[in-house]
């Protein structure tokens, strides 16, 4: 099979959708001429026109309300928020209009809106420009929120969000854009809400998503030479969220590790450990761990991001801990 990048996969998924379905449509901020702030939509203008690739003002409050306003009436928009932080800006829109407008008009209405965003620390751009947001719309009913991790993923289910016909919130980890990875050919589209084991264990579930999949799967190797056999759970998207996949898994390895690079207090983790104390607690044999960013903005000294960012030491300690 072909191996592309995460950035190129995401790309071909616009260009797919965009060539499939005349109503799709891409707005942003120098998403046009420029090419996106992180280069995924290099080459669209060239092929499909102004009309269908859309630079936009520098105002996310306009492209999320003006983006809703063409969902309702029709059309997919596919909008780029340039760093995920900056979905503060445009916060209105997104819960008291694209989330609520399906269940505000009874079903009869449609907001076929996705909101693309990378986020994410490891790049030292200081704590405006590199949170983790998911925490922050997890708690908006009516919003789907998207986590790929590999560019298979990315692929496969940025075409499945294109076509869904509600706001979907899909954010991409920065640091994967240059990641490599196996993406079939043709048009594969990956359902939301299923999640994908991406290593088999026996021992502990290790539940994780975007970024953090990566470095769950290198822990898991080093325990490996062990002989603790971990079982790498990524749920891909966290609403609608496949609790019977992680469910599944707890019942099997009787033990549990959260990670996630948004912050530890209520954070996405938090849901996820309750879900499993309230439907497999009698299959745990240890208290659920989590591995997760401190509370506290993220750092721009590239020493104290570090520190931040959650590392594949602290999954394998977060791993023993449960097998203590």
């Amino acid at each position: 099979m072909r191996v592309i990048t995460y950035r190129e996969a995401l790309r071909e998924a616009l260009q797919e959708e965009l060539r499939r379905d005349e109503r799709v449509f891409l707005m942003g901020e120098d998403l046009g001429y420029y090419g996106g702030a992180f280069k995924v939509t290099l080459g669209l203008l060239e092929e499909f026109g102004e009309a269908r690739i859309k630079d936009t003002p520098i105002s996310e409050s306009v492209i999320v309300g003006a983006a809703t306003g063409a969902a309702v009436v029709g059309c997919r928009p596919v909008v780029e928020i340039m760093f995920a932080d900056f979905i503060a800006l445009g916060m209105d829109h997104v819960v008291n209009s694209a989330a609520k407008m399906r269940y505000m008009y009874g079903g009869q209405a449609t907001v076929p809106l996705v909101i693309r965003a990378p986020q994410g620390a490891g790049t030292s751009s200081g704590c405006h420009h590199c949170q983790s947001v998911e925490g922050w719309l997890l708690n908006v009913p009516g919003l789907k929120i998207v986590l790929p991790s590999t560019p298979a993923d990315a692929k496969g289910l940025l075409k499945a969000a294109i076509r869904d016909d509600n706001p979907v919130l899909f954010l991409e980890h920065k640091l994967l854009y240059a990641t490599q990875g196996e993406v079939p050919e043709g048009d594969v589209v990956i359902p939301l809400g299923k999640a994908d084991v991406k290593r088999q264990g026996k021992d502990v579930t290790v539940i994780t998503t975007s970024a953090m999949v990566g470095k769950a799967l290198k822990a898991a190797e080093n325990l490996a030479a062990e002989r603790i056999e971990v079982e790498v759970v990524d749920p891909r998207t966290l609403n609608p969220l496949d609790k019977q996949t992680i469910v599944d898994s707890v019942k099997k390895t009787n033990r549990v590790v959260i990670c996630h690079e948004a912050c530890l207090t209520y954070g996405p983790g938090g849901e996820l450990a309750a879900i499993i104390a309230e439907e497999a607690f009698d299959y745990l044999d240890a208290p659920i761990q989590r591995v997760a960013a401190p509370d506290i903005p993220v750092p721009f000294s590239p020493p104290m991001e570090a520190f931040f960012i959650p590392d594949e030491k602290r999954i394998i300690q977060a791993v023993r801990k449960t097998l203590s």
